[in-house]
């Protein structure tokens, strides 16, 4: 994703080497959260590494997490046969997963804009940038936490497990996507809703359509968030050649946005209904539909509040969707339930 108050600095360049420094500028980073669990209740040794996962901001966990919720639930819905431990499992499963594997993608973005971060004044003083952390040992800590991952991934069965191997190529791209394309955030939606795929995959035993509408609709909608939070580092991004939607949508984002909108909210409801016509329950059908409804309520409002020349209103309107992707949780949870 892109972040928030970039400013270049003149001349400002990364340090080289593959040596580590003490961690001299943990107070000073620019591009973390200060005073929080993390510092207090933490060794002073593991916080550059619990910075390289941005532990200390849980907002990228819930982004991955939600749609993992979302296919396993909708999985469950679908079969209700294998409704039960196994469901409780994989949204459990998904939690630390999510956790573990955002953790090891942000150490992996910061190991491939290393020289970029050096650049910028919010993130200069990044663990790599700033020399508490070794790309060595940010490659150690970036495989520590994807073994336990995979640790996770194999309770799950041999399709979903393949799955989550396969889902290491848009993560490994993602970095790469903003020079080359002005669409970086398509291969963010890309990695970030293949959770939905792999938890019904998990829940149900195989890959289905559903999934397959519920993963586009998960990636409409990260279009329409990471568009709003790329426009607060437009300019800066500008500078430094970094590509966009933000960028690219400019005066024009609202329209693009509101698309955005309307295909996540036709592409989930398709999911339910394919997922759940077979079953001939008019009430579970309604209230999964009600959610994804509600959810588009949730992005309209969202829209109406945006104002993409102030950093501070899309960053927390880019915060809410934390409780956008809950809407449709809650909702499929309480068909779940019935």
């Amino acid at each position: 994703m892109s972040g928030s108050d970039r400013r270049p600095e003149p001349g400002a360049s990364p340090e080289g080497g593959d040596q580590a420094t003490p961690d001299s500028a943990a107070e000073g980073v620019a591009d973390s959260v200060h005073d929080t669990w993390l510092t207090r209740l933490t060794l002073p040794g593991w916080h550059p590494y619990l910075r390289l996962s941005r532990v200390e901001r849980p907002i990228g966990t819930w982004l991955l997490l939600l749609p993992c919720w979302w296919g396993a639930l909708l999985g469950g819905l679908a079969v209700p046969d294998l409704r039960g431990w196994l469901t409780v499992w994989i949204l459990l499963g998904c939690a630390i997963g999510a956790l573990l594997m955002r953790g090891a993608g942000c150490t992996w973005n910061d190991i491939t804009d290393r020289d970029i971060d050096g650049r910028v004044a919010r993130t200069r003083n990044r663990p790599l940038v700033a020399r508490t952390v070794s790309v060595r040992q940010a490659l150690a800590w970036m495989a520590a936490q994807m073994a336990v991952a995979f640790l996770i991934l194999m309770t799950f069965n041999w399709a979903a497990i393949g799955l989550g191997i396969l889902a290491l190529v848009p993560v490994a791209i993602y970095p790469f996507a903003k020079r080359f394309t002005w669409w970086p955030q398509v291969f963010l939606g890309l990695a970030f809703n293949w959770g939905a795929l792999l938890a019904w995959t998990a829940q149900t035993g195989a890959l289905g359509l559903p999934a397959v509408f519920l993963y586009l609709s998960g990636i409409a909608w990260t279009l329409f968030y990471d568009t709003i939070y790329a426009h607060q580092d437009r300019e800066d991004d500008a500078l430094i050649g970094v590509k966009s939607t933000a960028r690219l949508f400019g005066a024009h984002t609202d329209n693009w946005l509101r698309g955005f909108l309307v295909a996540a909210i036709l592409l989930m409801s398709l999911a339910i209904i394919f997922a759940l016509a077979p079953l001939a329950d008019p009430l579970a059908m309604s209230l999964a539909l009600a959610g994804a409804w509600a959810f588009g309520a949730h992005l309209n409002w969202q829209l109406g509040k945006l104002n993409i020349h102030d950093p501070d209103v899309c960053l927390t309107i880019f915060r809410s969707n934390r409780d956008a992707g809950l809407i449709v949780v809650l909702f499929f949870a309480a068909a779940f339930l019935l």
